[in-house]
């Protein structure tokens, strides 16, 4: 199917004798609907067709395109000169008179997107489609009038009643309009903005590439472009400042209906919130995309995420106050970096719930190196009688000191996948953080084998226990085992109360789907995902194994002060491997970034945990079968 942008034409001369006229046959400026084609995406012939009105049986001449730049394609083109009388001579006479009396005031390309449309075509945040890769197959001379926007509704409806309906998209401008909004207006200069921004960001990758400065060309190019997106920018903060205005200048509407009587005029009035609808979490994987497409460059970073300041202004905010710093944060979000807290804040919560310490009701929050005393042991107490000594008795106090330790982990995506703006290539980001944190977190929390290292890591919940022996495979051995470890908590005088079961999903699937004799279930509570069984909470992951752990969580000190620091690497070599033998030997396969075109986003969160009393937490090992 041919689409057409139109444009304005502007005719920079007239050339009477050979009726040719030269000008600008595209540009990337958005158009009344939000669409936007990228010159330097063209392709074309060397000479294309000059129609009338987009109307293949009226040619009028020949149309010659020149090489294309960011602001635009120039043309020249010779209208026809018929000497034979007929309808060819007419039309091509009727063409060149409408021009040189203004009365034909725009041109008009035919395109097609070339290729995969989801390689050749995006949907910008306004809804409009920005083509990144055409084929233009023909220029044409159309009317349009001084009102350019009503003109355009013209066109475009003749355009559908001529090709049939195009590929749904989203938005639009609503039917009817015949003048832009405010946010109408900063939606069109924010999409106008976007392929100007992500132009100077590749002409500083492609330098960086070639360890070279910019060449004069580029160097003129970015200089025009960032004049431009200056531009631009002072343009949308007076817009924005025009619209709060406007806000705080807008009467409140009287309600037709009568105020409810049990509404007095004391009662306070609802507090409403507008919030971005982004998926929890965007804002911090914006963060690290914007790093992450400019090679670590916090500079062109911060301009690169303006193309979100509509849904997530705060992400632009965070890297501009992070520029002077030179590092993306500090473990104790002190001095200039503290803006970036909202974001960690806004993905961290998301994070927990993912991991096995975010679901464990009840486990005791310490800060890092501060000393924090737990009682080892109770007083005495015995029943006296009238005129006897009481018993005296001490309280036995130890102290528990969490120092600073962080997880670290490094996931390698690439060029392509930073760059994409779709919310899709957003959550695979997301994910794979999610996912991978939490996966290892879940392992380094429960595996015994998980002991201890100074200064590094902390040793796992039950690392050091003696395993509770099962009684076997079934779940009426289960319930068994269950009683077994609470047994063995209370036989150390810790209360169950408010204690939690952790187990893998499989082991929870097995025991939730099975019947006692009566053909009614054992565990009726408990499900894949958790539940109940004995009335005590249960947590599943699958991180968990065959073991299933009893845990007492006010007896289980953790620290996590929610920092998290976000490092961009495209030069270094990795070992692509979960468990990097440290130190490599020459058997080791590194894989170079830079000559595979991929990122490594470098993401450390600072988290230690600690069992206060050993016997808080009770294990058995067996994989149950329902």
């Amino acid at each position: 199917m041919l689409a057409r942008a139109y444009s304005l034409l502007e005719i920079k001369s007239v050339d009477a004798a050979t009726r040719t006229i030269r000008g600008i046959a595209t540009t990337p400026t958005p158009d009344r609907v939000g669409d936007v084609i990228e010159p330097l995406g063209a392709t074309y012939q060397k000479e294309i067709p000059l129609l009338l009105h987009h109307r293949r049986d009226a040619p009028v001449g020949i149309a010659r395109l020149g090489k294309a730049t960011p602001d635009g394609i120039p043309f020249d083109a010779d209208i026809a000169q018929i000497d034979e009388p007929g309808p060819v001579k007419d039309e091509s006479d009727r063409a060149w008179q409408s021009v040189v009396h203004r009365l034909i005031r725009a041109v008009s390309i035919g395109f097609r997107p070339v290729g995969d449309w989801n390689d050749a075509v995006d949907v910008m945040k306004g809804g409009g489609l920005r083509f990144l890769k055409t084929e233009i197959l023909e220029l044409s001379l159309v009317t349009v009038p001084a009102n350019q926007e009503a003109t355009l509704a013209i066109v475009r409806s003749l355009d559908v009643a001529a090709l049939g309906p195009t590929p749904p998209r989203v938005g639009g401008p609503p039917a009817g309009r015949t003048a832009m909004t405010i946010q109408e207006q900063i939606t069109h200069w924010s999409n106008a903005r976007a392929p100007k921004a992500s132009r100077m960001v590749d002409l500083m990758n492609a330098a960086q590439a070639k360890g070279e400065t910019l060449d004069d060309a580029a160097t003129q190019e970015y200089d025009t472009l960032n004049g431009e997106v200056r531009s631009i920018d002072d343009h949308l903060a007076r817009l924005r400042e025009l619209d709060t205005l406007n806000i705080a200048a807008a009467a409140p509407v009287v309600p037709a209906i009568p105020k409810p009587s049990h509404l007095t005029s004391s009662a306070k009035p609802p507090v409403i919130q507008v919030k971005a609808n982004v998926a929890p979490g965007t804002p911090f994987v914006r963060f690290c995309k914007a790093l992450a497409a400019t090679k670590g460059n916090l500079q062109l970073a911060e301009n690169y995420a303006r193309q979100w300041d509509d849904s997530t202004p705060e992400v632009s905010l965070v890297l501009r106050a992070a520029v002077a710093a030179g590092t993306t944060t500090d473990a104790t979000w002190a001095g200039p970096l503290a803006p970036l807290r909202p974001l960690a804040n806004e993905f961290l919560p998301f994070l927990r719930a993912a991991t096995l310490l975010g679901r464990i009701p009840g486990l005791r929050n310490v800060p890092f190196n501060v000393s924090v005393p737990i009682q080892t042991g109770g007083g005495t107490y015995k029943w006296v009688g009238q005129g006897a000594p009481k018993p005296v008795g001490s309280l036995a106090f130890a102290t528990i000191t969490l120092a600073i330790s962080k997880a670290a982990g490094i996931i390698v995506i690439t060029d392509e996948l930073a760059r994409n703006s779709s919310p899709s290539a957003e959550e695979v980001i997301r994910n794979d953080m999610i996912r991978g944190i939490a996966e290892f977190l879940d392992g380094q929390f429960t595996n015994p084998a998980v002991a201890a290292v100074a200064g590094v890591s902390p040793a796992s919940i039950t690392n050091g226990q003696t395993p509770i022996t099962s009684a076997g495979t079934s779940p009426a051995n289960a319930r068994t085992d269950l009683v077994a470890l609470i047994t063995a908590m209370t036989t150390a005088k810790i209360t169950i109360a408010g204690a939690s079961i952790l187990m893998s999903e499989a082991n929870a699937s097995a025991l939730g789907l099975a019947l006692n004799s009566l053909g009614q279930p054992l565990f009726p509570t408990l499900t894949p995902t958790g539940g109940t069984a004995l009335g005590i909470n249960v947590v599943t992951s699958q991180s968990c194994g065959n073991n299933v752990i009893l845990v007492q969580p006010d007896n289980v000190l953790y620290a996590d002060d929610g920092g998290v620091t976000i490092d961009v690497s495209t030069e270094a070599s990795l070992q692509m491997d979960s468990a990097p033998m440290t130190p490599p030997d020459a058997t080791v396969v590194m894989t170079s970034l830079w000559q595979n075109n991929y990122i490594g986003l470098r993401a450390e969160r600072f988290i230690n945990w600690k069992v206060a009393r050993a016997a808080a937490v009770q294990y058995t090992v067996q994989a149950y079968v329902g």
